[in-house]
């Protein structure tokens, strides 16, 4: 361990151990789904993103914090700018990188400058695949056929990469074909997402386009008992862990649970805004501060949500995970979006929610005599 992680080790209860940065207001696709929203952006039209300036001081004050791993997400990350200078002072600096694409920007060279970075994880959004399925969720014609490419880009480069399907009643019936693909494609392993009832998403919901409880629960023990025995991609479906085998959390080639550590974590906006995450953009009362103005430690340590979190998870957990025997790794799932569904951090995910309300939350998942 470095000197300034030991100090922070010393100095911090808890470190602040990734920062997911949103670097661009817009995104040049338009994908029916995005939990977002961000803007369109043309080859005539761009939005703001984050400034290199204010990249680099974050990094030098995050540093001492406890920083080990960066998320570059967007909007579209590989859409900013200054992508290739922000890429090299990563690399410069060897903290591990994650980053999140649609793919259709990653050329041969950003392919070379991402798998140059130390211990990146890579992942690339495929909602079906053939161009007709994949174009009509993300909204723009030819970017399946660029995200192919890109992900191509990014194996010829040495990497892994990870694709991420969200599944939705139009793309339901494809799921074994992506992970087809992905075997011809020489990627790492499939990640299965939920679409959010948050932003695109809660619109989708609404009109009964996406999928409901019971076949998402169906779908996941599928992925995790067969589908994966038939491919060697890691297959990964992105459900909360009261539904998984103990067996597959746990067990040889387990991931455990899947959420996104949210008492380690902060987001950096587009703007330069501190946020518990993307959800910001959405909701104000989650914005700490501003880089410019507020210094990193200050809104790590002294940030009331921040601390309310801290005192709070996972003892004030209302509903059903009040309840689950798994809430000390799950956190919850997601707080961003249950806040966002309810206006309060202790809200259940609404995942679990929807299932107990049906009576299909697992019996042996309930903490004896707790009443639910």
């Amino acid at each position: 361990m470095n000197n300034k992680k030991k100090e922070a080790s010393k100095n911090h209860k808890i470190l602040l151990k990734q920062i997911y940065f949103y670097l661009t207001e817009g995104c040049n696709l338009a994908c029916r789904h995005c939990w977002l929203t961000p803007k369109h952006q043309t080859g005539t039209r761009a939005y703001p993103s984050l400034s290199l300036r204010l990249f680099d001081k974050i990094l030098e004050e995050a540093e001492p914090l406890g920083l080990s791993v960066i998320k570059l997400t967007g909007g579209e990350p590989l859409l900013h700018p200054g992508i290739h200078e922000i890429l090299e002072r990563i690399k410069t600096r060897q903290i591990p990188l994650s980053i999140e694409t649609n793919g259709v920007l990653c050329t041969p060279e950003l392919a070379e400058k991402i798998t140059a970075c130390k211990n990146p994880l890579i992942a690339v959004s495929l909602d079906g695949a053939d161009a007709e399925t994949h174009d009509h969720v993300r909204g723009v014609p030819g970017s399946f056929d660029r995200a192919v490419e890109g992900i191509k880009n990014l194996v010829k480069a040495g990497a892994k990469p990870q694709i991420i399907m969200s599944i939705m009643r139009y793309n339901i019936d494809q799921l074994e074909n992506v992970v087809r693909l992905a075997d011809t494609l020489g990627t790492g392993s499939v990640k299965f997402n939920l679409v959010q009832p948050t932003g695109r998403g809660e619109k989708m919901a609404a009109d009964g386009e996406t999928v409901d409880i019971e076949e998402l629960i169906r779908l996941g023990h599928w992925v995790e008992e067969t589908l994966s025995q038939s491919t060697a991609q890691a297959l990964y479906f992105h459900y909360p862990p009261a539904f998984r085998p103990l067996s597959r959390i746990y067990g040889k080639g387990g991931i455990g649970c899947m959420n996104c550590k949210v008492l380690e974590i902060l987001g950096v906006l587009p703007n330069g805004s501190y946020a518990l995450c993307g959800i910001g953009s959405h909701l104000p009362e989650l914005v700490f501060g501003h880089a410019d103005t507020h210094p990193l430690v200050d809104v790590w340590e002294n940030a009331p949500v921040l601390r309310e979190l801290r005192e709070g998870i996972p003892r004030r957990f209302e509903g059903i995970c009040a309840s689950c025997m798994m809430k000390t790794s799950c956190l919850a799932s997601c707080i961003a979006q249950n806040y966002y569904r309810s206006k309060s951090l202790w809200a259940p995910f609404w995942f679990c929610e929807h299932a107990h309300r049906k009576g299909l939350f697992p019996p042996t998942r309930v903490i004896p005599g707790a009443g639910i």
